[in-house]
């Protein structure tokens, strides 16, 4: 018997994982597996995930990265280095854990057990493991790794010089917890596992992987060198699949030790092909379809999306620009574009950004009837919808329900980050409940969610490079590009950097994009391609850059018939006042129209319906001809007010009137009824706002042709009214109050869009008004001047308004700095601004300071995805008669808040939980300060019930008062939504 046969009797007594979840002992199974199976079974998963998950762009870069051009080797190479991610776990600190660290009794007995065997064998523990010297396994990891695989560097015991290769190797898999460890993270975890103590046990482990694998150790050292920053992001989140994966029990079993290891290799292979297989894993194939295959019921593209089809490149990556108005078919088109890029580079999906979380609900239907189309019959794939309230929806549970018939276990749906949507047809699209899990959703194959995922990712957020390696592996579509705040745009420029070094394709949609911003998307993804080639000079409203960074337009200019044109009246109003304002809006709409009221925030939205209420009835109006929508709205409320506006203002099949289109109707809304809703009114009217938001909101008026014979006389011609309010000087009111300025008058929509931009817009509109008082934009023509008006350069020699201009554009300026600044210091960058050289693996390090991407970290550092006002998630429930809690006003749906199990009560849980998001609203943390701020989260009562246990519960009477939480402060009603009192 060799020397390393007898030894394995020994290491085969470190215990990898235990049966934490009893999954094992309901199968007959051990308490705990060997951590050498362990390792096993993750190199069994790399390597199938290598032959089915992983695109050919990112095979390449780790073959160059781990194989030296050899993809036979670098498979062999990544399969065992992410194996040896855990090596770090044969250890004292980590294998005295079981029985010294937290858990029940019966676990302290078996793990007893254990030690007394490991002993006996040899294994070599030390005297106290209770006290042992303690550092997280995963950086004992970094630490001893380098000096196994052939570093002869004075760190790892030699004289020799450092193996950068292999040191950056073994840093990332310090990270396979989260986050890429700080250097003085991984010294401090050197005293952890001593050489002379548990260097022979590692050399074995090392030796047995290699020799499972098939694969020489001695190359090793020769082929590591994954200097290219997205072959480190792809490594590390092979690493990451590869591990959960393994770690699933659902598939993977327990190890017996005394079985041979060669039994162990084998049933890994077998278990890691069916659990890639189960869970869908596959990368997406995509067959050859043609346009009218793919849009059954528009089967000829317009002229537009025609020249669009033509400038897609026949073979590379590629970044696609399409700017077109509002319902134009620029979705349908960067669908197209997104089959072909698949078809010509082999991408495993797709990942559809907005920004809103009402976008996204919208959007997935689209995408269902593309995936109808062009997935194979029969076909089955992953198709998850990415925000937070999605499991509110019964778009989410239809698509888990198509889960279930495909034959597969219902598991935790615990997550309220990630969920999904579902459709019939000829391929089939579900959400296994597995990628619920935090960052897991956009491993899914496709995808649509909000901008956040993208924004996050090149931050140091928990799992950052699996959110960053998963869309790498993509084809993103960002939509609404204009709609970001600088500081997200910031994070998308860091984002679209690393998409472009990593091999993924992009397509950018907007309506109305500023130059600025095209231009700034455009260099980071040259500087991501480190490659900037010719730009051919030619015009039109789609751009495409190549793999070469040769950057070429098309698409029909503004001046050509066969371009989409929009002709918006935009009549400047002077604000009459809310009463003047209702009363003739009532009065103009009596004989037939819908009218929308857009108001910037949710405060005069509600008042000025609430005013409509009053006067209704003596203009001739029914209540229900009145509808409110806004942010302060539960789900269960807006989710079903959403539903029945797009019922009566949606389209119908193509080419027929909706027959439910009601003939008057008066919306009043906030921004959220632009974002992607597609409903047709006839006449709108907003406050003053930025003249691209106005733009925007334009394409909810005349937005289906086949109403426009209909409408009735008086908003015949597309009309859009804009309100401003008029100061001592004639100019308009754009600033908040700020007493020490000597401004006791003001405008609190100046906290929401920035001063100098409604100044800005205001100005621009004005000096455009025909002596009607009409201004008269069409679009695209007049696109690029009305945008670059207000946001390219400053405007001079504007008269009376420029005083006003000139202050507000100083302080837009400041906030634009403190907003690029905030956003530069959380993004990591491909390769280094001044040099260009490659970011190094120490220099891509996070730690708990950054939070997971959706909570936790130091306030200034944690990553984020937008610099909104935060706020606070509370469940809001009514108390009833009789103290019954329910989750309606009407006192029908008594609440379930018992203690759930998402794997014995599935169906209960599921329930559940949807109706605890449905009752879910986010709070702003601003209600809590000043004297009158809200009672602080700690000081509310306590409910017993357990599922109501560490939730901040707000329970309130059917008539909407406060009656629990912060007691008397707070109303709800479920028409006009949450407000302070």
């Amino acid at each position: 018997m060799s020397g390393l046969q007898k030894l394995l009797r020994t290491v085969v007594l470190a215990w990898g994982k235990t049966d934490l979840s009893g999954d094992s002992a309901r199968r007959g199974g051990p308490s705990w597996t060997p951590l050498l199976a362990h390792l096993l079974d993750v190199a069994a998963a790399a390597g199938v995930l290598w032959d089915r998950h992983i695109p050919p762009h990112i095979r390449q870069r780790l073959t160059q990265a781990f194989g030296a051009g050899s993809e036979a080797t670098a498979r062999h190479v990544v399969m065992l280095l992410a194996a040896l991610h855990d090596l770090g776990k044969a250890s004292d600190c980590f294998l005295g854990q079981w029985q010294y660290g937290r858990g029940k009794a019966q676990a302290k007995a078996q793990a007893k057990a254990w030690e007394e065997q490991a002993r006996a064998a040899d294994l070599p523990l030390g005297d106290d493991l209770a006290h042992a010297f303690y550092a997280r396994h995963e950086h004992i990891t970094a630490v001893v790794l380098p000096r196994l695989l052939g570093c002869a560097c004075t760190e790892c015991g030699g004289t020799g010089e450092r193996h950068e290769g292999l040191h950056d190797a073994a840093v990332l898999l310090g990270g396979h917890h989260g986050h890429i460890p700080h250097p003085e993270t991984v010294d401090r975890a050197r005293g952890a596992a001593p050489v002379a103590q548990w260097g022979d046990v590692h050399a074995a482990i090392v030796q047995t992987v290699a020799d499972a694998i098939g694969l020489d150790l001695a190359i090793v050292a020769k082929v590591v060198d994954p200097v290219r920053p997205s072959a480190r992001i792809a490594f590390l989140y092979l690493v990451y699949l590869a591990d959960w994966i393994a770690s699933d029990t659902e598939f993977f079993h327990f190890r017996t030790h005394t079985t041979p290891v060669t039994h162990w290799w084998r049933a890994a292979l077998q278990e890691a092909d069916q659990a890639v297989g189960a869970r869908r894993l596959a990368r997406w194939q995509a067959r050859s379809v043609t346009w009218e295959e793919m849009w059954p019921d528009t089967p000829l593209p317009r002229a537009f999306q025609a020249d669009g089809m033509q400038l897609v490149p026949a073979e590379g990556q590629a970044m696609i620009v399409v700017e077109s108005d509002t319902g134009s078919g620029k979705t349908r088109l960067a669908l197209w574009m997104a089959h072909h890029l698949a078809r010509t580079c082999g991408y495993s999906g797709l990942y559809m950004a907005l920004p809103t979380r009402a976008a996204g609900n919208q959007v997935a239907k689209e995408l269902r009837k593309f995936l109808k189309t062009v997935l194979e019959p029969g076909e089955v794939q992953n198709m998850a919808l990415v925000h937070g309230t999605a499991q509110a929806t019964d778009l989410v549970h239809q698509l888990i329900d198509a889960h279930q018939a495909q034959g597969d276990p219902l598991t935790d749906l615990s997550s309220t980050v990630e969920t999904a949507t579902c459709i019939d047809g000829s391929g089939l699209a579900v959400l296994d409940p597995w990628y619920m899990r935090r960052c897991l959703t956009l491993v899914a194959g496709f995808g649509v969610g909000t901008v956040d995922q993208i924004a996050l990712a090149p931050q140091g957020s928990r799992h950052w490079a699996l959110r960053l390696g998963a869309l790498m592996c993509k084809v993103v579509i960002i939509d609404e590009a204009h709609a970001y705040e600088l500081f997200q745009q910031n994070l998308l420029g860091a984002a679209v950097e690393w998409l472009a070094e990593g091999g993924a394709s992009l397509v950018v949609l907007s309506a109305t994009l500023p130059r600025s911003i095209r231009d700034e998307l455009t260099a980071s993804w040259r500087r991501g391609l480190r490659k900037i080639g010719d730009d051919d000079g030619s015009q039109g409203p789609i751009m495409v850059i190549d793999q070469n960074g040769r950057l070429c337009r098309g698409g029909p200019l503004p001046e050509d018939p066969e371009a989409p044109k929009l002709l918006t009246n935009i009549q400047l109003t002077q604000d009459p006042g809310e009463k003047d304002l209702i009363a003739g809006l009532l009065e103009q709409a009596r004989d037939g129209g819908c009218v929308v009221v857009r108001s910037t925030r949710v405060d005069p939205c509600r008042s000025r319906y609430r005013q409509a209420v009053h006067l209704a009835r003596a203009s001739g109006w029914q209540a229900d001809e009145i509808l409110i929508l806004h942010g302060m709205l539960l789900p269960r409320h807006r989710l079903v007010l959403e539903t029945r506006l797009a019922d009566l203002l949606g389209p119908a099949p193509e080419g027929q009137r909706n027959p439910n289109r009601p003939h008057r109707l008066l919306v009043f809304a906030t921004g959220v009824i632009e974002q992607s809703l597609d409903l047709d009114f006839d006449h709108g009217v907003t406050d003053l706002c930025p003249i691209d938001v106005a733009v925007q909101f334009r394409g909810r008026i005349h937005r289906h042709a086949v109403n426009n014979r209909h409408r009735p006389s008086w908003c015949r011609t597309t009309r859009l009214t804009m309100l401003w309010q008029q100061d001592l000087n004639g100019l308009p009111i754009v600033e908040p109050p700020d007493f020490q300025a000597g401004r006791p008058t003001g405008t609190y929509d100046g906290l929401v869009y920035a001063p100098y931009v409604l100044a800005a817009s205001w100005h621009t509109l004005t000096r455009r008004q025909d002596d009607d008082g009409i201004v008269r934009l069409q679009t695209p023509r007049d696109s690029a001047w009305a945008l670059e008006s207000v946001y390219g350069e400053p405007t001079q020699g504007a008269g009376a308004v420029q005083r006003l201009l000139d202050r507000t554009h100083a302080a837009y300026q400041n906030a634009l700095a403190d907003e690029a600044l905030q956003a530069e210091e959380r993004m990591f960058h491909p390769y280094t601004r001044r040099r260009r050289t490659p970011t190094a693996s120490y220099e891509l390090a996070s730690g708990h300071a950054q939070g997971d991407g959706d909570s936790g970290g130091i306030n200034g550092v944690a990553a984020v995805s937008r610099l909104g006002e935060e706020s606070v998630d509370c469940l809001i429930l009514y108390q009833q008669r009789g103290d019954t809690i329910t989750y309606d006003h009407t006192g029908l749906l008594k609440a379930d808040l018992a203690q759930r199990s998402p794997t014995r009560n599935v169906s209960t849980y599921r329930h559940q939980q949807k109706d605890f998001l449905a009752n879910t609203l986010a709070i702003p943390k601003r209600w809590w300060n000043g004297r009158h701020g809200l009672q602080p989260i700690t000081d509310w009562p306590k409910h017993p019930q357990p599922a109501l246990r560490n939730k901040p519960v707000i329970l309130i009477a059917p008539d909407g008062t406060c009656l629990s939480g912060p007691l008397g402060k707070l109303r709800y009603d479920h028409t006009t939504g949450m407000e302070r009192i």
